[in-house]
Formats: C-alpha cells, sequence, structure tokens
C-alpha cells in the first residue's frame, strides 16, 4: 500500500518538475545550466549501466587492502559472520573467491573433483556473465577440471585437456563455495580443506605450477559494499582504464568522458562537477531502490517472495548479451545492487527467493518479531537456509552474532509434522533461540532463502513457502 506521505512527495515532485519546466520554456537555459543538466543525467544513467562492474571492482578493492594482488584466492576459513559486507553473502558455505587477469596470458582455474567435498560456483567476467560454472551443476560434472580463460583476441593453440572460457574483458573472478556435509565443526574444517585444493595459475607455468596463493579474510572487515557517491564514480574509473570497451557498450565512451572519466585521462572532476556527481549518485540509488521494491513479480501467487533477477537478465547474462534486439541494463543495475554473482544454468545447482515484505504486505521492520514455517519435506539435495540482511545495505547485519538458520544449522529444532519455525527479532523467543535470528531494531531487513540442490516441486510450485508472518509481542 501507498503511503500518502509517498503521494504528496510525489506531487510536489512532479509540481517542481512541471514548474521548471514552465520556466524553462519561459526563459532559455544559459550554457552552465545545460553543462549541469547534461553532467547530472549522463552520471545518473552511469550508476545504472556500470552497477555489476563497480560491485566486482569493489570487492578486488576488497581484496587488495588484505595485501593482496591479482591471480591470488581470498578465501573464509570458517563460516561467514557480519564482517563479510559484499551483498547478500552467503554464511552457510565456505567462501573462496578467485580473482584474475589474463594481461599477460591465459590463466588456469582448477576445480578438484566430487568427492570429500563438493565446489558449487560459476566463472565471471568482470560485469558478472558467467562464462561458466563449475562442479557437479557445471561442466565438469563433479569429475573436476581444468578451466583455462583466454584474454581478449586470444588465437595462439589451446592444449587438450582444458575447459576453454574465452573472454571479452581481461580481469573477472570466480565465485566458489565449498558445499557442507554438516554444521558441525570438523565438517566445517573439511570443506575449508577441500576448498583450499583449488588451484589457480598461468597456462605458461601449467608443466609446474607455482603453489596457489590463499588469502585469509576471517576476522577482517572485507567491505564491497555500494557507494552512492562519488567513490561509485572514482571506482568507476578504475574499471575503465583496465578494461576494454566491449562493442555493446560503446555508446558510453562519450556519455563518461562528459562526466570526465576517459580512458587514459585522470579523473579529476572540480568541486562543482563532485557535487553533481554526488546528488546524481543518490538519485540513482532512490531510483534503483524503487525499482527493486516494484520489479520483480512474486513467485508464488498472493505471496511475496520474489526470484530477484528479471528472465531477460539472466537470458542476457548467460549468453553475454547476445540478443541483438534485447539489453536488460535497468534490470541488470537493480539487481547488482543486492547480488554478486551468476550463472550459466540457472536454477541447478542453486535457487534463491528474496523477500522485503511480510505476510500483510509491510516491509520487515527490525523492532518487530517475525516467524517463518518452513514445510517439511524441503525438496532440496543439499540444504535449504533462511538469511537477514540490512535492506539499506544488502549486506549483513553489521555486530549480530549470526545472520541466518538453514538445515544443517546444529541444534535446529524441528516441529512434529516435519517443519521448521524459524524465528526473527531482536530478542530470541523463550527456548527458541536455535531458530532464531536476530535483527536491529529501527533499521528495515530482507530475508533470502535459499534452496540448494533445488528438485522439481521448487520449480512447478508443488511446495512452497508461505509468507512471513508477524508475530504480537506477549
Amino acid at each position: 500500500m501507498v503511503k500518502a506521505s509517498a503521494i504528496r512527495a510525489t506531487l510536489l515532485l512532479a509540481a517542481a518538475v512541471l514548474g521548471s519546466a514552465a520556466q524553462a520554456q519561459a526563459q532559455p537555459a544559459s550554457a552552465a545550466d545545460l553543462s549541469r543538466r547534461m553532467i547530472e543525467r549522463r552520471a545518473v544513467e552511469a550508476v545504472i549501466w556500470a552497477m555489476p562492474a563497480v560491485n566486482t571492482e569493489l570487492m578486488f578493492q576488497a581484496m587488495l587492502k588484505l595485501g593482496g594482488k591479482p591471480n591470488q584466492i581470498v578465501y573464509w576459513s570458517g563460516l561467514l559472520d557480519w564482517r563479510n559486507q559484499t551483498l547478500t553473502p552467503n554464511p552457510d558455505v565456505i567462501y573462496l573467491m578467485a580473482f584474475f587477469d589474463t594481461k599477460d596470458g591465459p590463466m588456469v582455474i582448477e576445480i578438484p573433483p566430487e568427492g570429500d567435498g563438493v565446489i558449487n560456483g560459476s566463472i565471471m567476467d568482470p560485469w558478472q556473465a558467467a562464462l561458466e560454472d563449475v562442479g557437479p551443476a557445471g561442466a565438469d560434472k563433479g569429475a573436476g577440471g581444468k578451466y583455462l580463460i583466454l584474454p581478449p583476441g586470444y588465437s595462439e593453440p589451446v592444449p587438450e585437456g582444458y575447459i576453454t572460457l574465452p573472454s571479452a574483458n581481461r580481469q573477472g573472478y570466480a565465485l566458489l563455495r565449498s558445499l557442507l556435509k554438516s554444521g558441525s565443526e570438523a565438517d566445517i574444517k573439511a570443506a575449508v580443506a577441500y576448498g583450499k585444493r583449488i588451484r589457480l595459475y598461468p597456462l605458461g607455468q601449467a608443466a609446474n605450477p607455482p603453489e596457489t596463493v590463499f588469502l585469509d579474510a576471517r576476522g577482517s572487515v572485507y567491505d564491497s559494499t555500494i557507494p552512492y557517491d562519488l567513490r561509485f564514480f572514482q571506482s568507476l574509473d578504475r574499471f575503465v582504464q583496465q578494461e576494454p570497451w566491449l562493442t555493446r557498450d560503446k555508446a558510453m565512451i562519450d556519455q563518461l568522458r562528459s562526466i570526465g572519466i576517459e580512458k587514459g585521462k585522470p579523473f579529476r572532476p572540480d568541486q562543482a562537477t563532485q557535487r553533481l556527481l554526488g546528488a546524481a549518485a543518490a538519485e540513482a540509488h532512490a531510483w534503483l531502490e524503487m525499482k527493486y521494491a516494484t520489479m520483480f513479480a512474486p513467485y508464488y501467487e498472493g505471496r511475496h517472495w520474489a526470484f530477484p533477477i528479471l528472465p531477460e537478465v539472466i537470458e542476457g547474462l548467460q549468453s553475454q548479451f547476445a540478443d541483438p534486439d534485447s539489453y536488460p541494463v535497468d534490470g541488470r543495475g537493480v539487481t547488482y545492487t543486492m547480488a554478486f554473482f551468476s550463472t550459466k544454468r540457472s536454477g541447478v545447482g542453486q535457487f534463491y527467493l528474496m523477500t522485503i515484505k511480510d505476510r500483510d504486505g509491510r516491509d520487515l521492520d527490525g523492532t518487530s518479531s517475525y516467524r517463518l514455517t518452513v514445510p517439511a519435506n524441503a525438496p532440496v539435495r543439499q540444504y535449504w537456509s533462511a538469511t537477514v540482511y540490512d535492506r539499506a545495505t544488502h549486506a549483513l547485519i553489521r555486530d549480530m552474532p549470526r545472520s541466518g538458520r538453514s538445515s544443517q544449522s546444529p541444534g535446529l529444532q524441528t516441529n512434529a509434522d516435519g517443519s521448521v519455525d524459524i524465528h526473527f527479532g531482536p530478542k530470541a523467543p523463550a527456548g527458541k533461540e536455535a531458530n532464531w535470528i536476530p535483527t536491529r531494531p529501527g533499521r528495515r531487513f530482507e530475508v533470502l532463502f535459499r534452496f540448494y540442490g533445488p528438485d522439481k516441486p521448487v520449480f512447478d510450485k508443488s511446495w512452497a513457502l508461505p509468507d512471513i508472518a508477524k508475530v504480537a509481542p506477549r
């Protein structure tokens, strides 16, 4: 339901726009006004267009702050806590992120065979379009394999025995998850050890690969949340200086030049331009958040769960936007305000549903208490989980002892009929601490429900999640 205050604000904005238009008709705009408006318009569009690239670049910068370098792997030697400030990360797996750079030639990512563990994930270009999935849901089908990322325009013969991934970009990263057999400490350690069997090395050294460098980010604040201010454009400039222009994006060359970003030249906006860019980033943020709340259709009729990516965006990411009549920049921008991953094969290894509303259509509020009843016999081959994120940042809520519960969480209580009640709120209900996820009073939150190894009932909806229900205080 739209609030009356929001309607009034919209009407006031519309009146202001109409008033400005009437004034513009009555009095020709000066050269300075025209230049200012051009910067504002183009900067807003640049934020929306560049979102996945800046998202990647910020994660790479976080890796550099740990002391890392390109062609190394950041990993977490335990389950994630709030210090991982990436966008909607999964706190129930072991994360490994391989940042590769093919400047000096092709790079190999070697995935171990399924057995002692399972790797789930994909190798992506810096626009977060999947080059290929890995593991049982990927090209190696669980047998393990050597994935070879080729730099732009590479034409030399490729040795046999590799899964070849040509890329139009120089850099990229692989988001790799080592799955747990259970939530026990022993199985967490086993998943870490299995994940560290991944290898990253240059093809030119494949006969005697150097030792892969792993950087443990556990205990460090790893922050790649999106800054909607001048820092966004500074990140975008770093990306533009590093990567070749793709044909599909060449219309942005002049757009970016007009706001001060140009390949081969320093980005040094003056104070006035900095203020314009900051205002444009804030406006783009407001638009993206509005679309995030309204863009995605309900997955179940009459309920509030949604798959947070449009079909056109999925198709584009999986095909490198090959359809000549489709380039869903708006939808892509919205998704990458709150995510950092794509798959080559949607819904095979994992599936996601997001909600920002309770059963009555109200925003989830960290001051209140809620309950989600997960029906019995969830159709997953591996596990399910529910994770809470800060609605403002789309990251884990800071300074919380935990962020989610899964079917593998130790001590999770199950109801007599096999269902599980997950509780959300600032305080745990008496006797329900094992099933409780804390929230922060005064801040909105969102919930992402994950299906790992999803089966048919997830997709034909014969098994369905109910909405999250607000619980009256006792």
